[in-house]
């Protein structure tokens, strides 16, 4: 996995902040961190990939999350593109 540095680190006993795969809806793919609402979880990679849209904005990646921010919001961090 790579820098965790500034993310909530996965909890073995809880599904929050898991690493998933997942399409996310971004401008650009400068972001390191995203809103719940622009981002998609998907089971397996593969379903990542079929729903990956780079048209529309939508990529799939590997992420972590979700986490609560400190200003309340839940958001996901970018493990890396797919």
């Amino acid at each position: 996995m790579s820098d965790l540095r500034g993310m909530v680190p996965p909890d073995p006993l809880t599904q929050v902040s898991e690493v998933r795969y997942a399409v996310v809806y971004v401008p650009r793919r400068s972001r390191k961190r995203f809103a719940a609402n622009c981002v998609e979880v998907f089971e397996t990679l593969d379903e990542a990939l079929a729903n990956e849209n780079k048209t529309a904005k939508r990529f799939a990646a590997t992420v972590v999350g979700p986490s609560k921010s400190s200003e309340g919001q839940y958001i996901y961090y970018l493990v890396e593109w797919l």
